[in-house]
């Protein structure tokens, strides 16, 4: 490993002290960043993960597509937990402990927008940053990039259904700007170049050897990205620690939760290591963009519920790169 992903770890944790230190002592050029939206999506940090995108895009080969139906049950994985369980049991962690757990430092109205913002992530499974932690546990690129997309397809039709049933509203309008600008910057974009790279390098061996050179920069662009996201909370997080870390719990302990149980059912099932790592960690993560858009949408931009989609986007880096640490410990235990 080169010393970026080493000393990964140590990197991480300096990142988030800068990017909070940036944001309490020059909110001007945070300020600046976080104007620089388009649809819900920071075009800073969308530049940011399509470099971290675009190296594993390149290891995508078409070829192997026809070779997915062969492995047809980290498919089933991912979709029976993004889809089946997680949400619910998002909505459920977040009733235990807004309601009950933390009822005595919580008013109930300030409680029930926590449990709205925390449905919102629960519902909405990752596109963009499941790459990078499919990179770093040495994920199959064309079966990731697979999984993703039929999420994405499904997020079309259910997102809507189950955040209105587990919110038990009737007008949830899914901001479809954020949804198809999204897909475009991180994933028809980054495949799109990644094929084209890959075609001009022409062999395997130039193919592997370009992904090496360039690997470090997805590295120090997720280490540039966390700066940026904990810069643009900075403030928040310095004025709200209390409540910051009682929204933490819940989604901590779902994190760690729907990795076990996808993890768990990979090593079941026989899944390969390379497919069964992706498969559990596109669960644990989320799709932060669209959660914060849908809600700003129905509750405000200083509500509760858009506090606790963006907790969602600090807590689930550092959380991350812990259960890539663990799959890349335990992937000697699963089949070749």
């Amino acid at each position: 490993m080169n010393i970026f992903e080493k000393y990964l770890s140590l990197w991480i944790a300096m990142a988030m002290g800068a990017g909070i230190l940036l944001g309490n002592v020059a909110p001007g050029l945070v300020n600046a960043i976080a104007a620089a939206e388009v649809a819900s999506v920071n075009l800073v940090v969308a530049v940011l993960i399509w470099a971290m995108v675009y190296p594993m895009m390149v290891g995508v080969d078409p070829r192997s597509l026809r070779d997915v139906a062969k492995q047809p049950r980290g498919l089933m994985i991912t979709l029976v937990v993004n889809w089946l369980i997680k949400p619910f049991t998002m909505a459920a962690l977040a009733v235990l402990f807004f309601q009950y757990v933390f009822a005595p430092w919580i008013p109930p109205e300030d409680a029930m927008q926590y449990i709205a913002g925390l449905i919102l992530l629960g519902a909405a499974p990752c596109t963009a940053m499941v790459f990078v932690w499919s990179q770093l546990t040495r994920g199959d690129e064309t079966y990731t990039l697979l999984q993703v997309s039929v999420n994405d397809l499904i997020m079309v039709i259910a997102f809507a259904p189950i955040v209105a049933f587990l919110l038990g509203v009737t007008d949830i309008t899914v901001p479809w700007s954020t949804l198809v600008l999204s897909v475009l910057l991180f994933i028809a974009l980054p495949l799109a170049a990644g094929l084209i790279t890959r075609h001009r390098l022409g062999s395997e061996a130039a193919i592997e050897t370009f992904q090496v050179r360039v690997k470090p920069y997805s590295v120090v662009g997720l280490i540039v990205t966390v700066m940026i996201l904990f810069g643009l909370q900075g403030q928040v997080i310095v004025s709200k620690p209390f409540i910051i870390v009682l929204i933490a719990v819940p989604i901590i302990l779902q994190s760690y939760g729907i990795f076990a149980i996808a993890y768990a059912a990979a090593f079941a099932l026989k899944v390969p290591h390379r497919i069964a790592a992706p498969c559990a960690l596109i669960g644990t993560s989320n799709f932060f963009e669209l959660a914060v858009a849908v809600a700003i949408s129905l509750f405000g931009l200083n509500s509760g519920a858009a506090l606790a989609t963006v907790v969602g986007v600090l807590v689930e880096v550092p959380v991350m790169l812990t259960l890539v640490a663990f799959a890349n410990r335990t992937r000697a235990r699963f089949a070749p």
